[in-house]
């Protein structure tokens, strides 16, 4: 790394005090690190992490510079799909802990300034959910079964599903029930797999009992909540078919404009807590006058800008998603989020190394040649473009680790249903799933204690230069680029949300470069030449070492002028 054209000593200090836990505006510029439990640390030693692995390692976050941690699913669940089935929103999942320990994190995460954010998934819930299992034990056109989307089959004999709607995961939309004589019964909705059918928002008991949800979890002090499959909610009563091209708010399963009073009654709730407790939405829209309708005053704080994670490494792609993003956020007063990647996304250092790196699920293949040096470089000055950009900044776990996608776990290892729902074709998610590492020269590389079992996926053995430990050491290392780069962001009062304007005099065809506040500038050459950086007092940070004053291709520089 590269501060005054020298190494880093922010790299080897504490981050600064976190964001003020009583700052109402404090979601608008935090950097919020994501955790996927199961892999994050094991602290009892059965190969899976879980909360006490997370807890152990709080100061770990702190010194990072993360103001919350957002936890993806942690409740009881046959884990059909990660934990995205939930059968009990009131328990934490056995292999994770308690309750108890949950509420213990959060406290202890906030004591170290970090609030806590945790997953809800109201599109659908688990085939295992006690709603459920008494739906499919009730008769037809019962109160149990009006929770959910059960219809009769079309065709003489029902054979046929009531619809051809496009699965999420490749496969069916519809499963067929058997009624207790052994005859076909009526099909159910699951956008998703079998495991997780879909539950009717049109049925008073399901947004009661969402709300409650919040409310359990709001009352145990979290700071907000991620809602999965956030557009996905309201279906179309008529079951019509998928329109060739469907009018704004005319899909019969998502974007619909009834979505929008039940986010207006969360937000209501979320408003009757102390402090501010955010609603964040997973919202995977192309049209993005319809995606920010979402972020009224009134309705959630922020979305997940996917559309910029979604783009090749190219200047003028990423200038177009940031100027359309930036543009399309600014009439309803909410602040842009920022991510290169997360628990369903390939890795940033793959992707940046491969010919194609825009990402998009129907892309994904065994087999895809990759330059992981080339990705390496591409995610680290990613790494310091993406903060300096206006908002507030979303981290998967391991991306400050530089952790590359893991592309050859043996088949018999692989859990993530979109693999097998594709038949196979689809490596599915694992890949960026596998156990951090944390320490030693060999796996499990301290994921869990000394002669825990072996982690639930198998860990690269070249990993051993990537963990924890070895990166402290190391001055350059992707971890001490985060942790200087997150500490600059918390103390440079022009960065987080904030103005923001392109220079264009040192832009280029293929260098991005633009200002924030009075004198802060960003620089990223996206090209195969060195780039000639813009007049300048000091370079604060950089991604790879200036050669002769010029900025090396694939690389970031911040960059800071006394006067404009």
């Amino acid at each position: 790394m590269t501060v005054n054209e020298q190494s880093s000593p922010l790299a080897q200090t504490l981050a600064p005090a976190p964001l003020a836990l009583d700052d109402p505006e404090w979601w608008r510029s935090a950097v919020i690190y994501q955790i996927y439990p199961r892999s994050f640390a094991d602290g009892n030693g059965d190969g899976i992490g879980d909360l006490a692995g997370v807890r152990a390692h709080l100061d770990y976050l702190q010194r990072l510079g993360v103001d919350a941690i957002w936890f993806t699913p942690w409740y009881a669940s046959p884990l059909a799909d990660g934990g995205y089935d939930v059968a009990d929103y009131r328990r934490i999942h056995p292999a994770f802990g308690t309750l108890e320990e949950a509420e213990r994190l959060i406290a202890e995460a906030l004591e170290r300034g970090i609030r806590t954010i945790i997953d809800v998934v109201p599109n659908h819930i688990s085939a295992q959910h006690p709603w459920f299992q008494a739906a499919l034990a009730a008769a037809p056109g019962s109160a149990e079964r009006a929770r959910f989307w059960f219809h009769p089959g079309k065709g003489a004999n029902g054979d046929e599903p009531p619809t051809h709607w496009p699965n999420n995961f490749a496969g069916d939309t519809w499963t067929r029930t058997t009624n207790a004589d052994g005859t076909p019964g009526e099909w159910y909705l699951h956008l998703f797999t079998p495991e997780q059918p879909d539950v009717n928002w049109a049925n008073p008991d399901v947004p009661a009992e969402f709300l409650d949800v919040l409310r359990f979890w709001f009352d145990r002090g979290v700071g907000g909540i991620r809602i999965d499959s956030a557009a996905l909610l309201i279906k179309d009563p008529a079951l019509p078919e998928v329109p060739e091209n469907p009018g704004p708010g005319k899909h019969p399963n998502t974007d619909r404009d009834e979505l929008h009073d039940v986010y207006r009654s969360w937000r209501a709730l979320a408003d009757s807590y102390p402090g501010t407790r955010v609603l964040v939405g997973e919202l995977w829209l192309p049209d993005i006058d319809r995606f920010t309708k979402y972020l009224r005053p009134d309705e959630l704080h922020t979305a997940f800008n996917f559309d910029f994670m979604a783009r090749p490494w190219d200047a003028r792609e990423l200038r177009a998603s940031i100027d359309q993003t930036l543009t399309a956020h600014a009439p309803v007063g909410a602040p842009s989020t920022w991510v290169l990647s997360n628990h369903d996304v390939t890795r940033p250092v793959t992707r940046y190394g491969r010919e194609d790196s825009s990402f998009a699920f129907a892309k994904k293949r065994f087999g895809t040649p990759v330059d992981l040096a080339l990705g390496l470089r591409r995610a680290r000055a990613a790494a310091l473009l993406t903060a300096a950009l206006p908002g507030s900044l979303y981290l998967y776990q391991g991306d400050e680790l530089g952790l590359p996608e893991v592309e050859d776990l043996p088949l018999d290892r692989l859990e993530d249903p979109m693999h097998f729902r594709s038949g196979g074709v689809d490596p599915g998610r694992d890949g960026c799933r596998v156990p951090l590492p944390w320490s030693g020269e060999s796996a499990p590389f301290g994921f869990g204690p000394e002669g825990a079992a072996e982690p639930w996926l198998p860990q690269p053995a070249a990993w051993a230069a990537l963990t924890v430990e070895a990166q402290e050491a190391d001055p350059d290392s992707m971890l001490n680029l985060y942790r200087a780069a997150l500490a600059l962001r918390r103390s440079d009062p022009d960065l987080g949300d904030g103005s923001f304007a392109w220079l264009e005099a040192a832009a280029g065809d293929d260098v991005l470069a633009f200002r924030r506040g009075n004198g802060f500038l960003s620089v990223t050459n996206l090209g195969r030449h060195p780039s000639h950086l813009p007049a300048h007092d000091k370079v604060l940070l950089a991604s790879s070492p200036l050669d002769g004053g010029l900025l090396p291709p694939d690389s970031t520089a911040w960059l800071r002028i006394n006067s404009l």
